[in-house]
Parts: C-alpha cells; structure tokens; sequence
C-alpha cells in the first residue's frame, strides 16, 4: 500500500514574488485544481491588503488548506488568524530559526526564550480554532539537542505538523533522510520537510525522506525548494516503485506550471517596465515636468498635456513632504488625471462572505436619474462587486491592478483602493476611500469605469 504524500505549494511565498493582487489569487485557483494539499502564503505584512487578498482566496480554496506564515510576534498571530477567518481549512504556520545565528539575529531571543515562544506561539494558534504547523526553519543548522527539545515543545502545546527545514543544502540525499527520521519516530505528529534547491539535490532528498517517515513535501515553482512540476514527475514515474503517491492531478501539472510560468515571467517584465515603489523608480522636487511625464508613460498612463500638467502640480505638492515611488505616483494620477462627469454615481450595496457561502454583491448605480441594479457571485468579495458593477454596465473590463493601503490610524481608519483598468490598451486608474475596504474598492473601480465612459463617449 502506498504511503500518501501530501502537497503543500510555497509558490506565494517566493522572496522576489512581484504578483500582483490579481495574480496572486489566479495562482491560488490553480493550485487549488491542481489537487495540491496546503496553499503556504507568507506572514502578514500590509495588513489590509494581505488580509483581504487571504479572505478572497478562501472563497475558492475549498478542498486544500491556506496556509499564512506567523511566530515572529504575538500580532503577527492576530493577524494570520484574521486573514484566515473565512476559510475552510484555516492553518497557522509559526516559523522560527533555530540554529544560534538565526536565534540569535533573527528572532533576538536565547535559546531559553525561543522554547517557551514555540509552545506559546502553537498554543496561541490553535486557541484560533485553526491547525498549528511549526517549521524549523533552519533545522540542519540547530544544536541536535535544541533541536529535539524545540520539537518536543511543539508537539506538546498541540502542533498538527511539524516541518524540517534543510535551509543550508548543505546535505546530501541520504544524509538528510538519516537526519529526519529519528524525528520522525520521536513525535507522534506528521512531519513535513523543505530542502532548498541550491545543489539540486532537493528533489533527491524529498523522495528519499518519503521512505523515512516525512508526510509532506514543500514546493514552489520556479523557486528556491523542491520544483512541484520535477517532484510530481518523479511521483508519476517512480511512484508505484517506491510506495508513495499524492493528490496531484498528474496530467494538468505541465499545463498549470506554464500558467504560473507565464504569469511570473510577465509579472518580472511588468516590474522592468513600471518599476515599483523602490529605488527603480524614485523622484523628488527636483526632478522637471517632463521626467515625472516619463514615469507615468512607464507606469502605463497615456496623458493630455492638460493631465500631464495636473499630474506635475500634485506631484510638487507631495515631493515637497517626501521621495515619490511608483505606488505614490499611482496614487496622484488616480486623483488627478481624468477627472470626468460621474456617468454612474453609487447608490447603495451590500456585500456577503464567509467560510461557508459564496461570496455575493448586490450594487445598485444610478445614470440619468435612473437607478439598475446587478446581482454576482465571485471570488471573493472584491470579485463579485466588481463583477456586478460589470453587470450594470454591461461591460466586462481587464483588471490590471489592484491595491489597497492604509491612510490613517487606529480601529476607524480609512483605507484607500487603488484600481486600474485597462481598455483598448490603455490604462485607467481610480481611486477610492473609505473606512470599509470593500467600499473603497468599490469606489475606485467605478471611478475607473467612468473615465472609460467619459473617454469612449467623447470619441
């Protein structure tokens, strides 16, 4: 009988990940055809955005677990337990180092203090009601010692997984099997493995670690671990020979991989040409009408010299408080450029989500005095409104960009959604404002439509 291997996709986690919103739940969509087990994202860091993206993926993440890394804080915790409240099989990740440097350096506790944070850092996540994965991040590295005992102390404060992380590819094949396996015999808990792919040995040690105890394999495409596309190659040919199997669907692997490929490859080109908010694109006062003209060319925008100028005035304004990025130029043409006559003003909507339904929107738009109203399922929250503004429009629209980020403080602070649409290869960009992220997306969406209208109306 075969030993079931289960999946688990560290795609969007990849370090130089440049996906976008969008992108990143395209991804998430296939990975959840492809039969994969767990879908990994990385800690929270924006917590609106990174939230919200988590939420709308568990409206179709239905049969994997979504996964959201946490432990180097007790907010970081807060955070992944709210990003994962809509799921339906919610999972915290805590991953901490373990070796002296790590500790050390990274996490800045004594090994004393990372022990105690372990089990206080599983403990927290399952009190959320979710299953708790500790990775040892850097486990080859650790003090044999420290190591058992920090494995000891997430299984006993409730750990559902337990992951061996082969940070430093510094083992062959066989000596990272006799490495995990006593592990693996010590906890009555499943252990998963990551093998960095450095020496290109991580497919080696995966396979070779399934005979000896490991349940789950972490992948990525075209990333740093085990290649998901080479290690489902080598469950289809060798499977049967060595007794282990997946939930893979094996003959869409090929075809999904591409997909992923194409989106990243276009996602890197995307970066090249509209850098983002780092230093490929950062102006300041100084910097003349004609070079800020420039980036927005970059950034996609195809300006009058009427905008253009507008554009140029704003930026002034906010270059004389700080170094302008991409995000922040983004944010002056949405509110600056194009202003239009509202074709559509927003009456009123209603939105509904959870783990248990499919996320609905019902938006109601007036025009000429006229109210209509459109009724969508998606996605997500996000999806179905933008979908049942389409709806009343009668139009569907490529969605090129999505963001949201905070502009205020505290419980009641406002949220600012930036949407960019494109038609007839050009880009247009809305903003929206709200303490209620969907309304703020909602407003930004229909911003961009209008200038769409405005601009196909005076052709």
């Amino acid at each position: 009988m075969s030993t079931q291997i289960r999946i688990a996709d560290t795609t969007l986690c990849r370090e130089n990940g440049t996906f976008s919103f969008k992108e990143k739940l395209e991804i998430a969509r296939w990975l959840e055809r492809l039969n994969v087990d767990a879908i990994e994202l990385p800690e929270i860091a924006n917590a609106r955005a990174d939230i919200l993206l988590v939420r709308t993926a568990s409206a179709f993440v239905k049969n994997g677990v979504l996964s959201v890394a946490a432990g180097s804080s007790p907010e970081s915790i807060e955070n992944a337990a709210a990003a994962l409240s809509a799921a339906a099989r919610p999972r915290i990740r805590v991953e901490l180092p373990l070796s002296p440097v790590g500790m050390e350096y990274i996490a800045h506790r004594k090994p004393a203090k990372q022990l105690e944070w372990i089990a206080e850092a599983v403990r927290a996540a399952k009190a959320k009601g979710m299953e708790a994965e500790f990775c040892a991040v850097d486990a080859t590295r650790a003090e044999p010692e420290f190591l058992a005992a920090a494995v000891r102390a997430a299984a006993e404060a409730g750990a559902d997984l337990i992951s061996i992380c082969d940070s430093a590819a510094e083992m062959a094949p066989d000596e990272f099997a006799d490495f995990m396996e006593p592990i693996a015999k010590s906890v009555a808990v499943p252990l998963g493995i990551r093998c960095e792919n450095r020496n290109g040995l991580a497919c080696a040690e995966a396979l070779i670690a399934a005979r000896h105890g490991a349940t789950v394999v972490k992948t990525c495409v075209d990333g740093s671990t085990v290649p998901l596309e080479t290690f489902a190659g080598i469950l289809r040919e060798c499977g049967d020979r060595y007794g282990i199997a997946s939930r893979l669907r094996l003959t869409e692997i090929q075809r999904i991989v591409r997909q992923i490929r194409w989106v990243s490859d276009n996602s890197r080109a995307a970066v090249s040409a509209a850098p983002a908010e780092n230093e490929q694109l950062l102006l300041d006062g100084n910097d003349s009408q004609q070079a800020v003209a420039a980036a927005v060319t970059r950034l996609g925008y195809d300006l009058s010299e009427e905008d253009q100028k507008k554009v140029y005035e704003e930026f002034l304004r906010a270059a004389s408080k700080k170094q302008i990025g991409a995000r922040e130029l983004d944010a002056i043409v949405a509110g600056t450029a194009l202003q239009v006559p509202s074709a559509y003003q927003l009456v009123n909507y209603v939105v509904n989500s959870g783990n248990i339904i499919s996320a609905s929107a019902q938006i109601t738009l007036a025009r000429d005095g006229k109210n209509s109203t459109g009724v969508s399922i998606g996605d997500g929250p996000v999806a179905a409104a933008f979908s049942a503004i389409e709806q009343v429009v009668g139009r569907r629209y490529e969605l090129d960009d999505f963001q949201i980020q905070s502009v205020t403080e505290g419980r009641e602070a406002l949220g600012s959604a930036l949407v960019r649409l494109r038609s007839d290869g050009r880009v247009y960009a809305g903003n929206g404002i709200s303490t209620d992220i969907i309304g703020a997306a909602i407003r930004a969406y229909l911003s961009a439509v209008n200038k769409i209208i405005y601009e196909e109306e005076q052709a």
